[in-house]
């Protein structure tokens, strides 16, 4: 048997009475790294408006988050690319973030086209694409990793179709703007109309890089349709639209999404915009959180526009929070999207909604509004008034 000499007796002594506080100093020095998650949005491309509103309101909830202590002490971290509002774009994004920044949960995209782009990569990754923004019908089959706050398109074509008819319109002119998200809108409402009896008499579609519409305006307007419908992806063509439609002479009714009412959108169409009826995820103003959060947002960057997708994307970093309380690690894809699954959330878009079994959220409605003359445009009324619930069938 080897006898140890008192030395080193001694040096193994100090060793079991330091490795405790060793391994406590490494579990702070752990605790002290903050949460990181990717974010993708577009900050430039046709989204642009959006995209930016989109990332500022998550900075505001991360900043709140982050001044009450963060999460079980550790602070969040967005890390932040552009998507671009483009499928490509949003690959690129995409793999800079998880190849390059090793992000395992990502809250994005603003554009259904990026998102698309990007969720075949995150399902075969297994990384989270985590959406408020994106809202076309493909994505509900993108994958088991991919999940959105924003309301499908699919609602949407139903409620606006049912909107039309219901309206008394009979014949309808479409022009639309050539992307995935203006696509799916014009798909589905045109869907939910001639399901009801309508036709539709001419429909456009146009470029996003477009500025001048009036030789599309005025085949569609030939045909003497009852209404027009306005699909667009930027606020800048759609608020051109309406602006052109007007100049033409069409006094027609006009119909819409959330996109060409937005506030860029009707100041670009100035009175042109007045009584034009769209339907869109709207934040109810008895709802105290959307309304603060609204409040907070316009003290801190002087304006606001697409309230709904605002407060989206503020809900989706709040989830994200709990989540994250949850699995104690920024790594665990698995374990966040299992959250995902099992959550009920009340926020800024509304109370007890919750995700189903394809990462599409349940328990929120649309509203129907209409635009109001110049003059009683404020802030605090987006420029619109709301009409009550989208009608049903």
């Amino acid at each position: 048997m080897r006898i140890l000499s008192w030395r080193t007796v001694l040096l193994l002594g100090l060793g079991f009475l330091l490795l405790p506080l060793a391994l406590a100093c490494e579990d702070d020095g752990d605790g002290d790294e903050p949460f990181r998650i990717g974010v993708m949005e577009s900050a430039t491309g046709p989204g642009e408006t959006y995209g930016r509103v989109a990332i500022q309101a998550k900075q505001l909830a991360v900043d709140e988050i982050n001044a009450a202590g963060g999460i079980d002490g550790r602070m969040l971290e967005l890390v932040v690319e552009d998507s671009k509002c483009s499928a490509q774009d949003a690959i690129t994004a995409y793999n800079k973030l998880t190849d390059v920044d090793g992000v395992k949960i990502i809250l994005g995209t603003s554009c259904s086209g990026a998102m698309l782009g990007a969720a075949p990569l995150a399902e075969a990754d297994g990384v989270v694409l985590f959406s408020g923004l994106a809202t076309n019908p493909d994505i509900a089959n993108a994958g088991d990793y991919i999940f959105r706050t924003s309301m499908s398109d699919a609602q949407l074509g139903i409620d606006t179709g049912n909107l039309l008819w219901a309206d008394g319109i009979r014949t309808l002119a479409t022009i639309t703007e050539s992307t995935d998200y203006a696509e799916g809108v014009r798909r589905t409402s045109v869907a939910q109309f001639e399901k009801r009896g309508g036709q539709v008499v001419g429909a456009e579609r146009y470029a996003s890089d477009a500025t001048d519409f009036r030789t599309q305006l005025t085949k569609l307007f030939n045909e003497n349709p009852d209404a027009l419908h306005v699909a667009a992806q930027s606020e800048f063509t759609g608020g051109t639209i309406l602006k052109q439609a007007r100049e033409l002479g069409y006094e027609g009714p006009i119909y819409s999404d959330i996109v060409p009412v937005g506030t860029t959108a009707i100041e670009i169409a100035g009175e042109a915009a007045t009584g034009v009826k769209a339907v869109i995820a709207d934040l109810d103003p008895d709802n105290t959180k959307g309304q603060e959060v609204l409040t907070n947002f316009r003290g801190r960057y002087g304006y606001v526009t697409l309230a709904w997708y605002l407060g989206s994307a503020y809900d989706d970093v709040y989830i994200a929070a709990e989540c994250l309380a949850e699995t104690g690690d920024d790594q665990d894809a698995d374990g966040f999207r299992d959250c995902l699954y099992g959550i009920t959330w009340s926020g800024a878009i509304g109370d007890g909604y919750s995700f189903d079994s394809q990462g599409e959220v349940v328990g929120l409605t649309n509203v129907v509004v209409e635009v109001l003359p110049v003059g009683e445009r404020t802030p605090e009324n987006s420029g619109y008034r709301g009409l009550g619930p989208a009608p049903s069938e």
